[in-house]
């Protein structure tokens, strides 16, 4: 099988897990509309292929490290911790269209603060290491082949990321202010899970 359909798979099936930045961008498409929810899921997807390329490139070893895991892990728990208390706090006091949410004021800040976010989790690299060292098996493990996996990889989590923001946006239509604030409230719980998770792994298994 071609190496960019594999990367491409792996990559879309990877992003659809619900996690944070899903969270991330589904509230943000609520509030903020299409453009802003694609900006977002481009952000992912540039992390998620700049994480598999260094998967694949063998930097799990640094993670390794001790103290490097304990500080890679407590900041990316912050990050996510913030966005979640911003959300949250949104939730509480905010009036359809009148929000000034300055992490999601536009395209361009949205993804930024997307890239942030997602790179919030660099341990996740040993997570792609794992995936390219099974994937290769399929399709060799030239330097070509994987550049190929990588390309693929960002395609498919785009690819996803897409669709999702594709759909929350024609939902977004329907749906009132009460139901951004409960979406508002649940994203802002489950990154406030993540990032606690997140931080307290990353001491605990020191």
């Amino acid at each position: 099988m071609h190496a960019v359909l594999v990367g491409f798979g792996l990559g879309f099936f990877v992003a659809l897990q619900l996690g944070p930045m899903s969270l991330f961008l589904i509230r943000s498409t609520l509030r903020r509309g299409w453009a802003v929810g694609l900006a977002i899921g481009a952000g992912v997807a540039v992390i998620d292929a700049a994480y598999a390329t260094l998967g694949a490139a063998g930097a799990v070893p640094l993670l390794t490290i001790g103290l490097l895991r304990v500080v890679l892990g407590v900041a990316g728990g912050a990050v996510l911790i913030v966005l979640g208390a911003r959300t949250l706090w949104s939730a509480f006091r905010v009036r359809t269209g009148g929000e000034l949410d300055y992490e999601v004021s536009g395209p361009r800040r949205a993804f930024v603060t997307s890239l942030v976010g997602t790179a919030s989790n660099p341990l996740t690299i040993a997570s792609w290491a794992a995936i390219f060292a099974a994937a290769s098996a399929r399709t060799g493990t030239s330097a070509s082949a994987a550049a190929m996996l990588v390309v693929g990889v960002g395609l498919g989590s785009a690819a996803w990321m897409t669709a999702l923001a594709s759909g929350i946006a024609i939902v977004r239509r329907a749906v009132g202010p009460r139901a951004i604030r409960i979406a508002d409230g649940i994203a802002g719980l489950g990154l406030l899970g993540f990032g606690g998770a997140l931080a307290y792994s990353a001491v605990h298994d020191r």
